[in-house]
């Protein structure tokens, strides 16, 4: 069973396909949170720090893709370790929110399709998380050909090309949004699946009963 946050704050994490408006659920979830007078901090991942950031478009460019997926793998996990120890840690142990765009579940979902070893992907998040674990990950789950559709029209409006992710084939993505909905069923009490192909107000108040019904005292 997957541990939460033995920490003073609260870490909610958000997971999907490409274009399942993780990005745009994250912002209108922190204005709620806001609203009701909590410390919020808003991150990602690959990403969080300058450290991070670089590995990130590393990565996106399509850099690290040659040097193939354990590779890979390890470059998030270093980027990950960075983010958590500069970022998430401090503003958890400060009793901030912290809602994350990505996290591990993305590792297992996307390296894992590629095929690497489960018990490399364990080892690594042991070391770069360590105790600060998501009290609640929320899986933004549509169908992957609405998600790239998605994805496709908001690059052209302002994006640029798509990144070594938006780029594989359907069958792959389809085995990363299995691979979600697979981690959603094994660990109920810390994933809940939210329906991402509604309104975007649709999403959002589903996704806040979520936090009220989860973490209804810390809300309040």
């Amino acid at each position: 069973m997957e541990m939460t946050s033995q920490l003073p704050g609260h870490f909610i994490t958000f997971e999907g396909g490409e274009g399942s408006g993780k990005s745009t659920q994250i912002r209108r979830l922190a204005d709620r949170l806001r609203g009701r007078g909590h410390d919020v901090v808003v991150t990602r991942e690959p990403g969080g720090t300058d450290l991070a950031e670089a590995i990130r478009s590393f990565i996106l460019s399509g850099a690290a893709e040659p040097l193939g997926p354990e590779a890979e793998t390890m470059l998030f996990a270093a980027a990950r370790a960075d983010h958590v120890e500069r970022v998430i840690r401090p503003a958890l142990q400060r009793g901030d929110w912290v809602l994350c765009d990505r996290f591990i579940d993305s590792t297992r979902a996307y390296q894992g399709s590629d095929g690497v070893d489960a018990s490399l992907l364990d080892s690594l998040e042991k070391i770069a998380v360590g105790e600060a674990r998501p009290d609640l990950t929320l899986i933004l789950d549509l169908p992957v050909e609405i998600g790239l559709d998605r994805a496709q029209r908001r690059r052209s409006g302002e994006e640029g090309p798509a990144d070594r992710f938006e780029r594989e084939t359907i069958e792959r993505h389809q085995r990363r949004r299995d691979l979600f909905l697979a981690i959603a069923a094994r660990e109920p009490e810390r994933c809940v699946v939210i329906d991402a192909n509604q309104s975007l107000e649709q999403v959002e108040d589903a996704i806040w009963h979520s936090v009220r019904q989860r973490l209804n005292e810390s809300v309040n």
